[in-house]
């Protein structure tokens, strides 16, 4: 027997249902619910790509970070679990408990370390390391490692730690009228944050510092010069630099460049200069930045390095890898005379030398420029410029001996740090070589978008360019998946290659050496399983299953995005192999556990049985299952409209449809609408989805008059089917009136027409992750038979329009999701042609041949039935 499809609400059958004005209402409600689900769930994805990444541990980080993720994690699951409740009208209570219950276990990990800021104000660099970076910053927290752990030479100084910060800014009452400042922002107003950054800033430098606070500073400046000339110096009132070490934003610091350092400053500038430092927290860019990344102020501060300011008579840059090259594993060594600035800044170009990492640290290429004028300490305070002596502008700033021991240095930061290091060094006038600054050189991150390998030439190039998902080499035989019994046998070694990414793919990730998609996102569900198995991926390659058959032997670079056919030697010694300089601190330990209740994805297969509240184990399991469950929700939206024509404009258009239009906001052009008439023209639609779906059923072909071809067969068992069939055998005819629920982005369509009934729902916007089609489609006038082909025959077209399709008895459902707009914009093109090209088929389903038959002339373009 066929099941009934009763997609109408309890409602419909009442005498009375809803009101003009208060179904207008819903129909607001529940697509402003919808989009903000939508919103929180590509803000989701971006903490857990976010918390994936360190994990990886290439960057350091404190528990800011940790408390930061972890709120916008809980958030926003909150926020989606809320939205899909008031969707379904309150059915998914159940969730509240899940997300509370892991929110709670979350704090018990949180808890376990509590961050306090020191009782000092300052702390020389003796008494920091790496785990301190919340209460120093990113920058003296690596400095203080360097000289208590490694030993190396750097220059003397102490940190203004983030207690300082918090005691000068609570003294002044500074806080609350910061934030009273940045009420009047808008966010998308950058002359309201530039305003509010100059008022704020002023605030500060006008601010007093603390008698206390300014006397333990000056205390440090003492405690610095007595062991400067315990060193043997007779500089008794030393300058120095005050460089900004910030935290708050730990994963974005060692690229940032946001914030204020100033050089050669003098003890009675200190305090000065300090406030400057600290204002530079507020700069319009700062600001923007963490309005833009939802980073809130409370989770800043700024730290201070107060630095011995060096006369360097040669300053410069050490790489310890090439930066973008990762086939170059070589030391890179540049250098100036004078102060480092001219080193990075592009004034002048720099010496270069290349030195081998072999124990030789051999001098491979020296390249010496002309170095006319360098910067100096003006002893009047600042820096400025002076001419080179002729003399000196074209011989090296290095001697062998001084490079070769700048290059042990390197050698020892990379080793400690486990990864390529950016480092900047000084030589002073005594000839005494100093690190100022070691931190992570960015080799390998695929957010860049940077293609750090050259093409390695004599092996053919299968795919050029990617969305690298994981960075990382792999090389064995391709094995193509095309359905779950493929991924049963799946090989161990082989580089999966599939149309789609999907969170199915987590069962095979142990065995693959990579992965390859010709569509798919980076910051999807896949891809964050990818990262979390550190299985090498590219997505998006759009032709990896037309260009890679299974059995080729294939090396994937996921570094640039590249595929080649065969094995090449040269890449595969490159596998990301560095452990982690975090790994192993009670920081990262931390990050790890609350990740564990955030990060990992159980819930697979909306078709299997766990997938339901009570399973949810992770808020991404959570956020699964919402986004799964908004479209089930969505999809019933136009059950609601069935004979409220009332409210609605009739579109005029030459399509054989009787269609009416209800506007969400912004569907419509409505200074155009004929609001008297309550009728519409095409012309008038301003909706991105539903503008593609109406030229798709606008084809020329279908403006032509036709005459419907009729199989005899058909004809009469579509009439015997009607005529005999009981009422239970489930012929529903639905009604004749179909409608567009439309916003400037969405679309919910709904046709009712005889005995066929189709839902399509969609959402085109600018993030890829929002976007999706959901199309169902059931009924028919003939036998079962017949129907049955009939939507098989549209199961066949979906499929090759790459979408997710399921065909039962005859229902068939599909789904396609998560492209960028154009692709949705193309789909619905083409279901717009579908919808007509299907009217009547069933008459036509006389044999088995005509389901891949009249699949085969859709797909060709061939939409005239009569051509069948």
């Amino acid at each position: 027997m066929m099941t009934k499809f009763n997609l109408f609400p309890k409602w419909k059958a009442r005498s009375k249902g809803p009101t003009k004005d208060r179904l207008a209402l819903l129909f607001r409600y529940k697509y402003s619910s919808f989009k903000m689900l939508l919103d929180s769930n590509s803000q989701f994805l971006k903490v857990i790509t976010d918390l994936e990444e360190m994990l990886r541990g290439q960057r350091i980080f404190g528990m800011s970070y940790v408390k930061t993720q972890a709120d916008r994690a809980v958030f926003h699951a909150l926020r989606m679990v809320k939205n899909l409740d008031d969707l379904s009208n309150h059915q998914y209570g159940k969730l509240f408990e899940v997300v509370e219950d892991i929110k709670v276990k979350i704090h018990a990990e949180l808890e376990q370390k509590k961050e306090l800021p020191p009782v000092e104000s300052t702390l020389t660099y003796s008494q920091i390391n790496k785990e301190m970076v919340d209460w120093v910053g990113g920058k003296n927290a690596n400095l203080g490692e360097i000289h208590s752990q490694l030993h190396l030479p750097v220059p003397e100084g102490f940190a203004i730690t983030t207690r300082s910060f918090e005691i000068f800014l609570s003294h002044n009452e500074l806080f609350n009228k910061i934030n009273t400042i940045k009420v009047e922002i808008d966010p998308n107003d950058p002359e309201s944050i530039s305003r509010a950054s100059k008022e704020i800033q002023q605030l500060i430098l006008s601010s007093p510092v603390p008698n206390e606070l300014e006397q333990e500073i000056q205390s440090a400046y003492a405690q610095m010069t007595q062991r400067i000339e315990e060193g043997g110096s007779t500089d008794s009132s030393p300058k120095v630099a005050l460089r900004s070490s910030a935290i708050g934003e730990d994963s974005e610091l060692s690229f940032a460049g946001q914030y204020l350092s100033v050089l050669n400053v003098s003890s009675d500038h200190l305090i000065e200069n300090y406030k400057k430092v600290v204002a530079s927290l507020y700069t319009p860019r700062a600001m923007a930045y963490r309005l833009n990344k939802g980073i809130r102020d409370e989770d800043i501060a700024m730290s201070v390095a107060c630095l011995q300011m060096i006369n360097s008579k040669s300053s410069g840059v050490i790489y310890t890898h090439h930066p973008f090259n990762i086939l170059e594993d070589h030391i890179t060594l540049t250098a100036v005379w004078g102060l480092g600035p001219y080193a990075v800044e592009g004034r002048i170009t720099p010496d270069s030398y290349t030195v081998a990492k072999d124990g030789s640290l051999n001098i491979m290429v020296t390249a010496i420029s002309h170095k006319p004028v360098q910067l100096i300490n003006d002893p009047q305070g600042g820096i400025r410029e002076i001419p080179v002596p002729l003399e000196d502008q074209d011989i090296p700033c290095l001697s062998p001996d001084q490079i070769s021991t700048l290059a042990g240095y390197a050698l020892k930061l990379e080793d400690h740090f486990k990864s390529p290091q950016d480092i900047e060094w000084a030589l002073d006038e005594t000839g005494h070589l100093l690190v100022l600054q070691s931190r992570p050189l960015q080799v390998h991150s695929p957010e860049t978008g940077l293609e750090s390998i050259p093409m390695i030439p004599n092996y053919p190039l299968l795919i050029e360019d990617g969305a690298v998902a994981f960075p990382g080499i792999g090389f064995g035989p391709a094995f193509q998946i095309q359905s779950d019994e493929d991924l049963l046998n799946f090989p161990e070694g082989a580089i999966l290659v599939a149309k789609h990414s999907s969170p199915k793919f987590v069962i095979v990730m142990k065995k693959a050496r990579a992965i390859l998609t010709d569509l798919g996102s980076v910051t999807g569900h896949m891809a964050s399983l990818a990262r979390e198995f550190a299985v090498p991926t590219i997505l998006d390659t759009r032709q990896a299953t037309s260009t890679i058959p299974s059995g080729m032997e294939i090396t994937v670079d996921a570094y640039s995005g590249r595929v080649y056919q065969g094995n090449v030697p040269e890449l595969s010694a490159f596998q990301n192999t560095s452990e982690s300089p975090m790994k192993g601190t009670p920081v990262y330990q931390i990050l790890r556990h609350v990740a564990d209740w955030i990060v990992p994805l159980s819930l697979m297969d909306p078709k299997a049985a766990n997938f339901a509240p009570e399973f949810c184990r992770t808020l991404h399991d959570v956020g699964r299952l919402v986004h799964e469950r908004s479209y089930s929700e969505m999809f019933q939206l136009s059950d609601l409209v069935s004979g409220k024509e009332g409210f609605a404009f009739k579109l005029e258009a030459r399509i054989p449809l009787d269609l009416y239009v209800i506007d969400l906001g912004e569907g419509l052009n409505t200074a155009k609408a004929q609001e008297v008439l309550k009728k519409v023209s095409i012309d008038d639609i301003a909706s991105v989805p539903f503008k593609a779906l109406l030229r798709g059923m606008t084809h020329e072909v279908f403006q032509r008059p036709q005459i419907r071809p009729v199989s005899l067969g058909g004809f009469f068992s579509v009439m015997r089917e009607q005529m005999l069939a009981p009422p239970q055998a489930g012929n529903e005819r639905f009604g004749e009136k179909s409608y567009a629920i439309i916003s400037d982005k969405y679309l919910n369509f709904s046709s009712r027409v005889g005995y066929h009934y189709s839902i399509l729902d969609s959402y085109c916007g600018p993030i890829d992750n929002m976007n999706y089609i959901t199309f169902s489609f059931k009924g028919g006038a003939a036998d079962d038979t017949r129907r049955n082909r009939r939507v098989r025959a549209i199961g066949l077209i979906l499929k090759a329009l790459d979408f997710v399709v399921n065909v039962n008895g005859d229902r068939v459902d599909a789904r396609f999701q998560k492209y960028e707009s154009s692709l949705i914009e193309e789909k619905l093109d083409q279901l717009g042609r579908l919808l007509l090209y299907t009217r009547q088929m069933d008459m036509l389903m006389h044999s088995e041949t005509s389901v891949e038959a009249l699949a085969k002339n859709f797909l060709e373009g061939n939409y005239c039935l009569s051509c069948s």
